[in-house]
């Protein structure tokens, strides 16, 4: 079998050829069609010459004449033409042959690590998505929608068979998240930030746009206060103007560092205010009551998802999350770093249960805050054993550093609110996940290697860890 590379010089060569071959063809008819031509001048000439000839005799004038007819038969500049457009013609030739042989060359050279040219264009397939009539389809935007749980929740409703917006400003997310659906006539990638009004017509909005992890929205504090802020008062306006229902993806980080274990919807929590944390933690808490009032005060339809520790494929691996930071450090037999003493506690849950819960919520008919996330509990020692001993090979040590400030000592949710109103637990192990997501990371600084990137380091902003 042919490799698609020589698949695609063979189609080059194969393209040249048939361009020479139809250029020969009309070089042929030009000549045929001149000479055809010229045998015409010639015979008229020829006539004309013995009309000439005749008319001398008769009139008894000598072959002067003649000799001037001749000159003025055929004009100069017509056979210049002609001429110079049959060296065009070979000049085009002998291009057309320096590239059928230049491709013959490189499918030669393919398996001596030569350059090769780039691919053909080639028409793009896409996933096979589920059939739905107008009266079932509906269309949906998705804020956030290239981040790392926002691309899953495209994929998931895009198989599913709905329309979808990702709307997204790629400060974390990446166009590389979604690029398979893009070209497919239910999908549209729209550029733009939330911070700025929106318009569209849609059944359904998720708005998961927002920073998740603290070098992220630590970054830009004011931004990370203004997307949860005015970014959620856009979306609920555009909510009420087409009577769409929203769902906001808040975060567990609502209960702060909690006193209450496990925590339930009705904790109210315990937030540092002026914390490093405070611009995520309180921006979402003012996201939530932005969501109620608009509910009362406007007859909204809206959904709160209070969203656990989450793991999976397209985590961005500098996004400094505890178990991006783990698994990259244990890939590269580089020392674990736990900060603080490594019991504290933390919930993870794979990304799909997370999307199917998202799901689940918005077609519920239930308005009040509801935890998703996996009961799962682990102290963080724990978890980075557990994920340096499902990675072959990893010779990777154990250390503890100073802790962070604001840092919750325990994180789990309590889902029986989930169970009883949105008919949702979580359904992947966390181990299964682990071992998906271990792999996506080896596949990814792998490719980094490749394209001479150096490897990615594990991120600390501001002296804080990421724990969600």
């Amino acid at each position: 079998m042919l490799s698609p590379r020589r698949v695609r010089n063979y189609s080059l060569s194969m393209a040249t050829r048939g361009a020479c071959g139809v250029l020969l063809v009309f070089l042929f008819i030009f000549v045929l069609i001149s000479n055809t031509s010229n045998k015409s001048i010639s015979s008229d000439r020829v006539e004309q010459r013995e009309r000439m000839v005749n008319g001398l005799e008769e009139e008894g004038q000598g072959d002067e004449p003649i000799i001037e007819a001749n000159k003025n038969a055929i004009p100069d500049d017509t056979v210049s033409s002609l001429l110079e457009r049959i060296k065009v013609l070979e000049d085009e030739l002998s291009s057309m042959r320096t590239r059928m042989d230049d491709a013959e060359n490189r499918e030669g050279n393919v398996g001596n690590g030569d350059e090769i040219v780039a691919p053909l264009p080639t028409t793009k397939s896409f996933p096979s998505v589920r059939y739905r009539n107008e009266e079932t389809r509906k269309r949906i935007l998705i804020t956030g929608g290239a981040g790392f749980v926002g691309s899953h929740l495209v994929d998931k409703l895009m198989l599913d068979g709905h329309e979808i917006i990702a709307l997204d400003n790629y400060f974390t997310g990446r166009k590389k998240n979604i690029e398979h659906w893009i070209g497919h006539p239910n999908f549209e990638m729209v550029h733009h930030d939330v911070v700025n009004p929106y318009f569209v017509e849609v059944d359904q909005i998720y708005h998961l746009a927002s920073p998740a992890s603290p070098p992220h929205y630590m970054y830009n504090p004011v931004k990370t206060i203004k997307t949860n802020t005015l970014g959620t008062i856009n979306m609920l306006g555009l909510a009420k103007r087409v009577k769409a229902t929203v769902l906001l993806a808040s975060t567990s980080e609502v209960y702060g560092d909690p006193e209450v274990h496990p925590q339930p919807e009705t904790y109210w929590g315990h937030v540092n205010t002026i914390g490093p944390r405070a611009c995520y933690d309180e921006g979402k808490r003012v996201a939530e009551s932005l969501m109620v009032a608009y509910n009362k005060q406007e007859n909204v339809q809206i959904r709160i998802a209070r969203i656990f520790n989450t793991f999976g494929p397209r985590m961005h691996m500098n996004d400094g999350r505890v178990v991006s930071n783990f698994i990259i450090q244990a890939l590269q037999d580089k020392p674990i770093t736990i900060y603080g003493n490594g019991t504290q506690t933390r919930s993870f849950q794979y990304v799909t249960d997370l999307v199917d819960g998202l799901i689940k919520l918005m077609n519920s008919n239930y308005s009040l805050p509801v935890n998703i996330g996996n009961p799962e509990e682990h102290t963080i020692g724990q978890f980075a054993a557990i994920i340096r001993d499902l990675v072959p090979g990893s010779q990777s040590e154990i250390i503890n550093q100073e802790s962070q400030q604001d840092d919750p000592q325990q994180r789990r949710p309590d889902i029986r609110r989930a169970a009883e109103q949105i008919q949702w637990r979580p359904q992947v192990l966390m181990k299964d996940g682990l071992l998906k997501t271990i792999e996506y990371f080896r596949a990814e600084i792998d490719r980094n290697k490749r394209g001479g990137k150096p490897p990615p380091e594990p991120v600390r902003h501001g002296g804080l860890e990421s724990r969600r």
